[in-house]
């Protein structure tokens, strides 16, 4: 069997999509599969592991989509292709598409309003012409299928999970790599997430600033972990103009083992999104012993279960007094960090991993006649 993947979203920091992609590839590798596996990227050197094959893919979505992944599906004869979102306009195998949310039909407003009728239309297409489509939790595909009827029958639960690699260092020490690495010394509530409306920040920077108003004496501080991108601007000019403003900070994009450090070394996990599909950074910090507050909408509920303390995005009261009960309480915040490794560790990528190849080999012996297929011989690797 030859499985395909579209994975450009390696190496160009996508985040989501990205670790997704990549913990897929690396437990298929390790899973020993006799599978082929073809991972389309478009950043040379992408770090995957043997006997992943790779071939070199554009980062101009216009060019890959439009014809680069059709030649190469002409050439290489995969089984299947598995993409996120979007398949290419001509895709001479069958689909499998990942799809992690529907916030773009459901809150428009959260994008540009050319990524959201980009998306509107490829996706439409794309899970019409597929023959399964993943999602990740359980919200997510009650509304797959609410907006896109075609996709009953077919739409599986596949959950994500958290990398091994994020596992708790010892607190004390990571308080002091962080303050080196970083210059954030004390006490800090932790942020990660993409600087864009869907998160969330600006009300996590309100209701910050209710916590120290209220609560003078403590000591916290507010980090924001994410690149920037749609709403950037407007969040760090409410931080700027913060009477809190030197208590703020923002890392900017940070590789893995700094993210693990951060998770390591906060006193409490932020996570005031409005909408996810199933959001990954709740178990990664629960998986590094953090004390995990969360919004109680979409999918979130669905992960954190009850490892986390629930507040609705849109109440600065109710955020600010998770914080405050985390922050203050101790006998809470270390009941919480227990319940959140818990939880962390019922999600395993492995399991998603077997979970997908066993998806894979149903389409693929679906009318499928795989030892009448001509295969080709193998492509240098890139």
């Amino acid at each position: 069997m030859r499985f395909a993947i579209d994975a450009h979203a390696i190496g160009q920091h996508l985040t989501g999509n990205e670790v997704y992609i990549r913990n897929l590839l690396e437990c298929f590798s390790a899973l020993g599969d006799p599978a082929c596996f073809i991972a389309y990227i478009s950043v040379p050197h992408a770090g995957l592991a043997r006997p992943v094959e790779t071939r070199l893919v554009s980062r101009n979505p216009f060019v890959r989509l439009g014809w680069q992944l059709t030649s190469y599906l002409r050439r290489d004869r995969p089984h299947l292709l598995h993409v996120q979102y979007t398949a290419p306009l001509a895709c001479p195998v069958p689909v499998v598409v990942s799809v992690h949310d529907v916030s773009f039909l459901e809150h428009p407003e959260f994008f540009t309003a050319s990524r959201a009728c980009q998306l509107r239309h490829t996706v439409k297409r794309t899970i019409a012409q597929s023959a399964r489509v993943l999602t990740p939790s359980e919200f997510s595909r009650a509304a797959i299928e609410r907006h896109y009827p075609g996709a009953r029958g077919k739409t599986m639960v596949v959950p994500n999970a958290v990398s091994s690699s994020f596992r708790p260092i010892q607190r004390d020490q990571a308080r002091e790599r962080v303050a080196g690495r970083f210059g954030i010394r004390g006490p800090f509530l932790l942020n990660v997430g993409d600087l864009q409306p869907r998160k969330n920040q600006l009300g996590l920077i309100r209701a910050f600033e209710e916590l120290i108003r209220h609560h003078p004496r403590l000591e916290h501080h507010l980090v924001l972990v994410g690149q920037n991108k749609l709403d950037a601007p407007a969040v760090r000019q409410a931080a700027q103009q913060s009477f809190v403003s030197g208590r703020i900070h923002f890392t900017g994009y940070v590789e893995e083992e700094d993210l693990r450090l951060l998770y390591s070394a906060c006193e409490v996990f932020v996570f005031p999104s409005y909408y996810e599909g199933f959001g990954i950074p709740i178990l990664e910090a629960m998986a590094c012993g953090c004390a995990v507050a969360c919004s109680n909408t979409s999918a979130m509920p669905e992960v954190a279960d009850g490892a986390a303390i629930f507040f609705d995005p849109h109440s600065t009261g109710e955020m600010m007094r998770a914080m405050r009960d985390l922050a203050l309480i101790g006998e809470l915040r270390a009941r919480m960090r227990r319940l959140g490794q818990s939880r962390a560790a019922r999600f395993s990528w492995e399991q998603a991993a077997r979970q997908t190849l066993e998806i894979y080999y149903e389409v693929a012996g679906a009318g499928r006649d795989s030892a009448s297929i001509e295969q080709p011989a193998r492509a240098a690797r890139t």
